[in-house]
């Protein structure tokens, strides 16, 4: 049976700095009109991010199969190196050599605030890369990425009747509610926050029920909280696990996707399958960076069986 994910959405660097004074000692209340400053930042590290990167990433320690389709730029090489040495398939990324991959620069000060400034670069030219290109698969995801790139994955994927997820995450905003409503009716599948459910609610004028019985399954995490799946008229309550550390949410929805899509594509039920994706947020919350986390599925295995007192396999 085919196991593959095909997993659309960005793949970006990061690029964050840390400022060791305050923010607030170089703003003027008053001058906020004609703001010309600079900030030293004696510290800067660099991370390989994005969605589809990081999905990617998250169902290779689980031992899955998945194939993104995203689009990187003239500098994608360190990337697709990684990529590659990772075993995660790079055939279906597009180049465009005259632009940059996304890149979003991050500086923090000394009290966690932050100044950031995101350049979609190649993400936006998601439209250029066909997704019918990347060859049969269980299961789909269409996570963050480029506007028109949302609107014709979602398209081709109902044309090519492989099943998908909606994730919209930080680009929901960009749809109307009547594109919003679109997705929703193409989609086997829905996951958002507890954020932007309000928000998916507020724009297409739906209630949570409704959104449910037209799908599958509809997901709603809520950090330290847990996650509800909604499902055949029922609701599942899922469990936040307890983190050896919070250190950084950076990618933690995007673990928890990777849980959602293994568990479907190896026919675990939704119990199991929330629990599995609820354990990888907790996992990855643990370390810095989206991608930093290294587990092999046997200690993942054992970490599942620790927190819910049953293995999955």
């Amino acid at each position: 049976m085919n196991q593959t994910s095909l997993i659309c959405g960005s793949l970006a660097i990061d690029f964050i700095m840390q400022h060791e004074g305050r923010f607030a000692d170089s703003l003027l209340a008053d001058q906020l009109h004609k703001v010309n400053v600079s900030f030293l930042v004696p510290t800067m590290r660099t991370e390989f991010g994005g969605c589809s990167g990081n999905i990617a990433y998250n169902l290779k320690l689980l031992g899955g199969e998945g194939r993104i389709v995203g689009v990187m730029g003239q500098d994608s090489g360190p990337y697709l190196a990684r990529l590659q040495k990772l075993g995660i398939s790079t055939a279906n990324i597009l180049i465009k050599g005259d632009a940059y991959t996304a890149q979003c620069f991050v500086t923090a000060d000394s009290e966690n605030n932050q100044i950031n400034a995101f350049h979609p670069g190649a993400m936006s030219f998601a439209h250029e890369n066909p997704v019918a290109n990347a060859g049969p698969a269980r299961v789909a995801i269409i996570s963050p990425d480029g506007h028109l790139g949302m609107l014709k994955h979602a398209d081709d994927l109902a044309a090519l009747n492989i099943p998908f997820m909606f994730d919209p995450g930080q680009q929901m905003p960009m749809f109307s509610g009547e594109q919003l409503i679109a997705f929703i009716d193409k989609a086997t599948y829905v996951t958002c926050n507890d954020y932007e459910i309000e928000l998916l609610m507020s724009k297409t004028g739906l209630t949570l029920q409704d959104i449910a019985s037209r799908l599958e399954a509809l997901i709603v995490t809520r950090g330290e909280q847990g996650s509800e799946i909604y499902t055949g008229g029922q609701r599942i309550d899922i469990p936040a696990v307890t983190a050896e550390a919070v250190l950084d949410p950076t990618g933690c929805g995007d673990a928890y996707r990777a849980g959602l899509l293994y568990g479907i594509t190896h026919d675990l039920n939704w119990e199991t399958t929330g629990r599995l994706a609820s354990l990888l947020g907790a996992i990855k919350i643990a370390h810095k960076g989206a991608q930093n986390h290294v587990l092999t599925t046997a200690q993942i295995g054992d970490r599942f069986e620790a927190a819910f007192g049953y293995r999955y396999e």
